[in-house]
């Protein structure tokens, strides 16, 4: 018998769990520090942190960062009114409701975003000569990228008017209760306290899908970060507005994505 087979069998389970996760932080590490000892950083940071390009991204590019939280609340606003009407009428009792909503929230499921939008900003217009969005660019974008969230948040709503227990709805219809009082009051509110984990996630999910605006023609005050940053790559011939962008855009996503992991942890404990 070797000697290393002897040491081996002497550590306890717990030993050699420590020992594995510290050789496995000890390789992590060791493959960071070769990365970053073999980078190019001069090269790195003359692409992609010019300190002087990204000062004087400001103060405009504030506006490219509101627009991009304006396009998203609205474009959700509009999606969770399409989305719990089609969740309800999904599970309706009446079949035309039911194809009617599961047609709806397969096709716009289906559908890029990109091409959803475009129809909406000059499909419609040109079907219906003289129509106006409420709003203007702000109406077709929350037209536009609403519709597509509208189905993925029906099919969200959907499943968390069934994870209701169905009890509470039988006890409500015998206390008198129609089926719409029943929804609004017994079984929408409990639903969506259920999926606002999920919710979240989807307007994260939004808020990336924004920088598709740039295909229905934006100015420079209605344009979002996305396009912000490439019209201030193309002038600079610098990738630094790329990477402000992107830091912009964790600045809206990455708190959004701490409350819905908190609220998922504060609901799995209940």
């Amino acid at each position: 018998m070797s000697v290393e087979t002897v040491a081996h069998r002497r550590l306890l389970p717990r030993q050699r769990r420590a020992l594995v996760r510290g050789l496995q932080y000890g390789l992590f590490i060791i493959v960071v520090l070769v990365l970053a000892w073999v980078a190019d950083w001069k090269d790195i940071t003359e692409s992609f942190f010019r300190v002087d390009i990204a000062a004087g991204m400001f103060p405009a590019v504030w506006q490219a960062f509101f627009n991009t939280i304006a396009y998203t609340v609205l474009a959700f606003i509009f999606g969770m009114i399409v989305g719990v009407v089609m969740a309800v009428m999904r599970i309706s009792e009446v079949a035309v409701y039911r194809w009617f909503a599961g047609a709806y929230i397969e096709l716009f499921r289906g559908l890029p975003a990109l091409l959803v939008l475009f129809l909406v900003a000059f499909g419609l217009p040109q079907a219906f000569p003289g129509m106006d969005y409420p709003g203007g660019i702000y109406g077709q974008v929350a037209l536009g990228l609403g519709l597509t969230s509208s189905a993925y948040i029906a099919e969200t709503v959907r499943a968390g008017i069934q994870a209701v227990p169905a009890g509470q709805i039988e006890a409500a219809r015998s206390l008198g209760m129609s089926h719409m009082r029943t929804m609004t009051s017994i079984v929408l509110p409990q639903a969506v306290r259920i999926v606002i984990p999920p919710l979240t996630n989807e307007f994260v999910m939004l808020t990336k899908d924004s920088s598709l605006v740039y295909v229905v023609g934006v100015t420079a005050t209605t344009m979002e970060l996305s396009k912000f940053a490439r019209e201030e790559l193309t002038s600079t011939a610098n990738a630094t507005p790329l990477l402000l962008g992107g830091v912009l855009y964790l600045l809206i996503t990455v708190p959004l994505s701490i409350v819905a992991r908190r609220m998922e942890n504060k609901g799995t404990r209940l």
